[in-house]
């Protein structure tokens, strides 16, 4: 803080300028269109950087003419965090988040509901490989934890499939098959959920989800 300062003589203005936040529907200054205001959020941004570091640098390219000149440069950056802000924004519900599948960071969770049925163990282990080996992105929960706590886990971390394997529906020769999106459960062959998974990962890639 500083006394006794004199705008008019201690401080160079050049211009005075009366500024306030536009409103939706006022004129835009350059075309007259009624503006409307958006919420949005900045996941990237484009810098014309000109000449001023190239000619620091003395980075210069030939042009058409011959003549070596200074490259005009830009920056350009995207921001990872705030894309995936965007995307959870826009893709979650009460449970948590509910990741698409092209940019989930797993598709599929292979939850193994009693770690000591060792055939249970056993099952999960084969799924979660042949998923691995048909390009999935997967990922086995074999916690020493309880059901629930990994149901709850798995929706909050929002992977789009779940693959659950329990040693009451393999006792039928059946797993679970969890869609996060709608919620809906089935029950699946044991011999078929790897497929049944991979086709509907693959439909969602295609589709661009």
């Amino acid at each position: 803080h500083l006394r006794g300062v004199d705008v008019e003589r201690d401080i160079a203005v050049t211009d005075w300028m009366d500024l306030r936040i536009a409103r939706a529907g006022e004129p835009c200054p350059e075309c007259g269109e009624p503006l409307e205001v958006f919420r949005a959020i900045e996941v990237g941004h484009i810098f014309k950087l000109g000449t001023v570091h190239s000619v620091a640098l003395g980075v210069n390219v030939q042009n058409a003419a011959g003549e070596q000149v200074p490259i005009i440069m830009g920056s350009y950056g995207i921001g990872v965090e705030r894309n995936m802000a965007a995307v959870v924004e826009v893709h979650h519900d009460d449970k948590g988040i509910v990741w698409p599948v092209s940019v989930a960071p797993y598709e599929v969770v292979v939850t193994v509901l009693s770690i000591e049925d060792e055939t249970t163990v056993a099952e999960g282990e084969r799924i979660y490989r042949e998923l691995g080996a048909a390009g999935i992105d997967v990922i086995i929960d074999d916690r020493d934890a309880r059901p629930g706590v990994k149901f709850t886990d798995a929706e909050l971390i929002g992977i789009p499939y779940r693959v659950t394997v329990g040693p009451r529906g393999l006792a039928r020769g059946m797993t679970e098959l969890t869609v996060r999106r709608s919620g809906e459960t089935s029950e699946v062959a044991v011999g078929d959920v790897a497929g049944r998974v991979v086709s509907l990962v693959l439909a969602e890639r295609l589709a661009g989800s």
